[in-house]
């Protein structure tokens, strides 16, 4: 995999070369639209109603629309950040993990040294291991300027692009604050309970896009020209009571942990007959 750049991580006085690479993959199935007549696909060009003709791109400009139908046009040289290295990710402060919120995190980048940079990438991932620490930086990614969160991930260094302050939506302008619920003790209690019935050690492996894999066996099953049956959907069920959809869910867990008990107690004992 090539890197999307090369650049260097400013640490105090010090420079560490880098190279940046995508971590994750988008697995998304691209759709394209056809003509239903010719099957051939369609194309969408820049037109100007005005002008009734495509706009090739050196005739476009960008604009920012203050009111309806009234723009400023903006220049190139204005959307760059001035006096910034284009390939710098500046350290600003070192926080804990626990103090950002998630809903400031947005897509991951994975650092790895760049020539020469070996040793002093070492030496931050360790100073950050065993600080538990977390650097908040800037850097510019594709031409835009982006606060970025350094912090552990394994044996390398991720750079998570962040969202800043003021593009988070306040919640509580969604909330109703005259409207309280109120709880009972056997509510919370039950609820609780199933929480703990729930709970486990994160193992993101077993967690799979179930509509992606239908998705891809349908594609498969139509270029093999096989007939595809679709199974109508389920009739949704109505919950009315809490305390008894949580009843219903403690028993549903009690369930499935007591299939799993049966399950390691038929394996123990076929592997003991075997002996």
């Amino acid at each position: 995999m090539r890197p999307i750049w090369q650049g260097a991580v400013s640490f105090g006085l010090v420079n560490i070369p880098v190279k940046v690479f995508p971590a994750v993959q988008d697995k998304d199935i691209k759709l394209r639209f056809l003509h239903q007549k010719c099957h051939t696909p369609l194309s969408y060009e820049r037109r100007c109603p005005t002008c009734e003709r495509a706009v090739p791109m050196e005739e476009v400009e960008r604009a920012y629309e203050y009111e309806k139908g009234r723009f400023v046009t903006i220049e190139e040289e204005l959307l760059a950040s001035p006096g910034k290295a284009l390939h710098t990710v500046e350290i600003l402060d070192f926080v804990h993990l626990n103090d950002i919120d998630p809903i400031y995190f947005a897509k991951p980048y994975y650092l790895t040294p760049g020539i020469g940079g070996e040793k002093a990438y070492a030496l931050l991932h360790h100073a950050m291991q065993e600080s538990g620490q977390v650097a908040i930086a800037r850097t510019r990614l594709r031409n835009k300027e982006s606060l970025v969160a350094l912090r552990i991930f394994k044996q390398s260094l991720l750079m998570s692009l962040m969202y800043y302050d003021d593009e988070i939506r306040r919640v509580d302008a969604l909330l109703d604050p005259q409207k309280e619920m109120e709880l009972n003790a056997k509510e919370i209690k039950m609820a609780v309970e199933l929480i703990g019935k729930l709970a486990s050690s994160f193992e993101p492996e077993k967690y799979q896009d179930e509509y992606r894999k239908i998705l891809e066996k349908a594609i498969a099953a139509k270029i093999a020209g096989k007939e595809i049956a679709v199974a109508p959907a389920a009739p949704s069920e109505k919950v009315v009571d809490l305390v008894e959809a949580l009843k219903a869910s403690l028993e549903m867990t009690k369930e499935k942990k007591g299939e799993k008990e049966k399950g390691r107690t038929k394996k123990k004992k076929t592997a003991a007959g075997k002996l």
